[in-house]
């Protein structure tokens, strides 16, 4: 496809301006003005709107095609929650800030209230801050709580404790707080090994990071055991909620042991999470906690009325500006407050029976490292197909060519040539089985010809790309753009 300077014809025009009658109230600086016009491309209305019609049929989104993108959940996001999140839009957050601007926001601030407590709710917790944009920046968010709870306390705690299956951004949390990491293996039922653990715990240990269930599908049938065990150390419980949406409504990380949790809201509450953003991760936090949360606090006084607290002799400071990212938290309280409890429950189930679906019907095709029934996602491993000289990557790109985005291949690490498929509770059987045919396909190809998989993909704008160069040597333009 061409470039749009590409598609530049002298001359052309798109639009019209008619001539300015109003008078300049002072001539701008010469040292402000070009010296030559700018080079932009002259292109007719018409060209502008196919080419950038174009471009976006080229993007895949979940509301074009299945996205079974292992942990990092692409949810279907219902349109209705962008109808509520415009109810939000002539507010501005800072105006809550001016002296009186409290009265006039109390139906903004008690959503954002509201939203705290029904999280806090469904995650066990006692108070949620909506400040974190992310969940990445959620999770550091927690940590740095964590970090500043010991020290008011006098506790002197050098390390921070993970599994080796956990996402790749607890040890980064960890170590940005100042941590160093103790990682405990995983045993073969496929949990952190619990005899393991216990070696490892000691007095200097400040908080275990742990993701229930875990990264492979697995609910911790030892998780209460080790909570109790942390907590007899002095080390607090830290819940990295990207796999919430396989309990949410049946099991309560708080009633559990956890003392920390960061939600993501786009993989458990249906807001969007397109291209690195939008996002949001709040977190909650047990009783002991609260006088750590960053400000400005939405607290409710005897009389109903909301207030912003902005001052706290212990708190770990603004981690995000105000209010957090608004428009996605007001997209998941619509979310949570349309399907009520019942409804939550219902996606967790659905979720749960959409993955166990797919395990079965592929474990005949495709190594299941650990073959039992899962929760949400399940992780198969393509290391029958490595004979032939067929990896994760080929089958993914494979899949590419049948409408399908790849799952997560090659995480957990622990897990050699892993493929993760998570389908989240929206897509039906029918689709269900289109994706397992493809994946049938695949594991068959490779037996009888791998080279069909090499290939893959032959119907994108590129085909197989060098993708450890493209990493390390990003080309976001092309030549001729660059020189302009």
């Amino acid at each position: 496809m061409q470039l749009i300077y590409e598609k530049s014809v002298s001359g052309r025009r798109g639009v019209g301006l008619p001539v300015s009658d109003v008078p300049a109230a002072q001539p701008l600086p010469e040292t402000l003005l070009r010296t030559e016009s700018a080079e932009l491309p002259e292109l007719s209305e018409l060209d502008l709107v196919r080419h950038f019609t174009n471009l976006s049929r080229r993007n895949f989104s979940v509301d074009t095609n299945f996205y079974p993108l292992g942990s990092c959940t692409m949810k279907y996001n219902p349109k209705v929650l962008e109808e509520c999140a415009t109810l939000f839009e002539g507010f501005h957050p800072l105006l809550a800030l001016l002296p009186g601007g409290e009265e006039l926001c109390q139906g903004t601030l008690g959503m954002l209230y509201d939203l705290g407590q029904l999280l806090a709710d469904i995650t066990g917790m006692d108070e949620v801050t909506t400040q974190p944009l992310a969940g990445a920046q959620g999770e550091m968010t927690g940590i740095m709580l964590i970090a500043a709870y010991h020290r008011a306390r006098g506790n002197r705690k050098k390390y921070v404790l993970v599994p080796d299956s956990s996402h790749g951004t607890n040890p980064a949390s960890a170590a940005m707080a100042g941590y160093e990491i103790i990682t405990v293996p995983t045993a073969p039922y496929g949990d952190m090994d619990l005899e393991l653990f216990r070696q490892a715990m000691n007095g200097e240990v400040a908080a275990v990071m742990m993701t229930c269930p875990n990264t492979l599908g697995l609910f911790n049938p030892h998780i209460k055991e080790i909570s109790d065990i942390a907590h007899a150390h002095d080390a607090l419980m830290y819940y990295d909620g990207a796999n919430l949406n396989a309990i949410m409504g049946k099991v309560k990380p708080g009633d559990i042991g956890f003392d920390v949790v960061h939600v993501n809201l786009h993989k458990t509450f249906a807001t969007p999470h397109g291209g690195g953003g939008p996002g949001a991760g709040p977190v909650g936090v047990r009783r002991a906690l609260i006088p750590y949360l960053p400000l400005p606090r939405i607290c409710m006084d005897d009389g109903g009325k909301l207030f912003l607290e902005t001052s706290s002799a212990h708190s770990i400071g603004r981690t995000a500006g105000f209010f957090g990212n608004f428009g996605v938290l007001a997209r998941a309280y619509a979310y949570i407050v349309m399907l009520g409890r019942e409804g939550l429950i219902r996606v967790s189930e659905q979720a749960v029976l959409n993955a166990n679906y797919i395990r079965v019907r592929l474990k005949e095709y495709y190594d299941l490292p650990f073959d039992m029934t899962c929760m949400h996602e399940c992780v198969f491993s393509a290391s029958r197909q490595l004979p032939h000289g067929v990896r994760a990557i080929d089958i993914a790109k494979y899949l590419i060519d049948h409408g399908f985005h790849p799952p997560t291949v090659y995480f957990p690490m622990i897990v050699k040539e892993a493929i993760m498929i998570e389908p989240t509770e929206t897509e039906s059987k029918a689709t269900l089985d289109s994706f397992i045919g493809v994946m049938i396909e695949a594991a068959e190809l490779a037996g009888s010809n791998p080279q069909a998989l090499h290939d893959a993909p032959l119907s994108m704008p590129v085909s197989r790309l060098d993708e450890t160069k493209a990493a390390r040597e990003q080309k976001v333009c092309c030549e001729g753009e660059r020189a302009r």
